[in-house]
């Protein structure tokens, strides 16, 4: 884009979406060898494009920010994470998706009030922005480094409901700010928001499972299930309704059935495009979060900025102390009464320093704070507290994670490897169980009877090598021939790329495990 005045020239939006693009490539890899959370380094790289030369400021609108970016984060989420998890870990949810959140919003309320003179109800606003930690980022980072299997899970669960009490408290405080209707009226709506938006996730998700079996297979049944998540949320917040709640509803009422209804095939390609697509929403988000720095910053006269800077360390400090003191008074509540943790094994104190500290804020604290009115009080000093906290949280958390697993030595305590082994056994010995009702087949029971032995015998797990080099040899072979076909214009392009696919599945069942996993999913 070139301007007539000065003959200068300002990039696009898409040169600078692709020049981002190509910076996160590099980053992603650096951030894979170095074992470190992409977020804190996608974020950190977004502060230092924003400023350079011929970089436009790039806005972001809240509500459109909401909806495409932690949508489908929250659905794809929703989907994974088990059941049975969260009815066991409950006690500890409750803890810090109402608790922790709640503490952190009134502390940081209590700051913006005393050192910043907000009226209450934006202050309260104010710790409701910044109370909640985010999910692509809790769910990145434990992903990105080994912990306890209850940990994540505990990690993952709270970042699926904690988005939901930020924002009705939100809503509340700044619908009272504004003088939006009475408080009967607003207490009413956040009274319905609740379960109103649980009903609608259950229903829309009811309702797209069943629309999708007339498309599964497809590539529109694809695109059905993102347009479902972004439709649950418009909906809901059309209806001002828990778009969280609801949009997390639904992942759940789709995941309950489609394990049982969702054919291998349609199930493989889903994951991997959702998959690709979350990962890509989540890898902009997180740059245009960083690239938000020289928007605020410009907002705020240079003389004002001290003074500003004061509050907002407050902020920051406030955040990170509350979610810590909060969980680890539940940690030492529950290791000294039983009644307190129920069921649960009692936790250790380097899981609730852990979980303490793994709060980092994202997308959901800009975007609200963006969404304040234009005449909100000292809106440009909550906006900055806003963009300091998810930095501070993203970079400094985020970037010190990893070392503090391992200096607590949480990264040993289980083994995901020997895991992942002893279900291959139970796997391998229902196989056999099953093979008896096939007496013909002789070939199959040899293979698995080889699986089953070959942890403890060498010779067999040389015989498997052998036969998955012998038929990975063929399937090569098969390749070359097929190559050669379509260079003699035996066959056309379309049976080409057929028989392609076919012979990529073949070889997937037999490569190593390890082989056939992206290392970023």
């Amino acid at each position: 884009m070139i301007h007539p005045h000065d003959g200068t020239r300002t990039l696009t939006f898409f040169e600078i979406l692709l020049g981002l693009l190509l910076v996160a490539i590099v980053l992603l890899q650096v951030a894979r060898r170095l074992g470190l959370p992409y977020p804190s380094m996608l974020a950190l790289a977004g502060v230092g494009v924003a400023f350079l030369p011929g970089i436009p400021p790039i806005h972001i609108d809240p509500d459109t920010a909401l909806a495409l970016f932690i949508a489908p984060v929250l659905l794809d989420a929703a989907y994974d994470y088990p059941l049975d998890a969260a009815s066991r870990l409950w006690r500890p949810l409750t803890i810090l998706v109402l608790g922790a959140v709640l503490v952190t919003a009134a502390t940081i309320a209590g700051i913006g009030w005393w050192f910043a003179n907000l009226p209450i109800a934006a202050a309260i606003a104010l710790g409701a922005i910044v109370a909640p930690p985010d999910a692509a980022a809790a769910t990145a980072v434990a992903n990105s480094v080994s912990l306890p299997r209850r940990t994540v899970a505990v990690l993952k669960g709270e970042s699926l409901l904690n988005d939901a009490t930020a924002l009705l408290l939100f809503n509340g405080a700044l619908a009272v700010q504004t003088a939006d209707g009475s408080n009967g009226e607003i207490a009413l709506h956040l009274a319905l928001a609740v379960p109103g938006g649980l009903l609608l996730g259950v229903a829309s998700g009811w309702l797209l499972q069943r629309v999708n079996r007339f498309v599964a297979g497809t590539l529109g049944g694809n695109i059905l299930q993102f347009v479902g998540a972004f439709v649950v949320w418009l909906v809901a917040e059309h209806l001002e309704l828990s778009a969280v709640l609801a949009v997390v509803a639904s992942g759940v009422t789709i995941a309950r059935s489609a394990h049982r209804d969702t054919s291998p095939r349609v199930r493989v390609h889903s994951f991997a495009v959702w998959t690709t697509v979350v990962f890509l929403l989540n890898v902009v988000a997180f740059l245009l979060m960083g690239m938000q720095a020289r928007v605020i910053l410009g907002r705020l006269p240079a003389s004002e900025l001290p003074g500003q800077l004061g509050i907002v360390g407050l902020v920051v400090a406030g955040v990170v102390i509350a979610r810590m003191l909060v969980v680890m008074a539940w940690n030492v509540a529950s290791r000294r009464w039983a009644w307190v943790r129920g069921s649960l094994e009692p936790p250790t104190v380097s899981q609730g320093v852990l979980v303490g500290w793994a709060g980092m804020r994202g997308l959901l604290s800009l975007a609200t704070a963006f969404a304040l009115p234009p005449n909100f009080p000292q809106r440009d000093m909550v906006v900055l507290a806003a963009f300091a906290v998810v930095l501070a949280t993203l970079v400094f958390q985020g970037l010190t994670l990893a070392p503090l697993i391992r200096l607590l030595k949480l990264d040993r305590l289980e083994d995901p490897e020997e895991e992942v082994a002893e279900a291959r056994r139970r796997l391998t010995d229902t196989a056999l169980t099953r093979l008896k009702d096939f007496p013909d087949a002789k070939a199959l029971h040899a293979t698995f009877s080889a699986k089953q032995r070959a942890d403890d015998d060498p010779d067999c797990a040389e015989w498997l090598d052998r036969q998955r080099d012998a038929m990975l040899a063929v399937v090569d072979a098969q390749r070359h021939e097929l190559d050669r076909l379509r260079r003699d214009e035996t066959i056309g392009t379309e049976v080409f790329y057929q028989l392609q696919e076919e012979l990529d599945w073949r070889a997937l069942t037999l490569v190593p495990e390890e082989e056939k996993r992206i290392e970023e999913a």
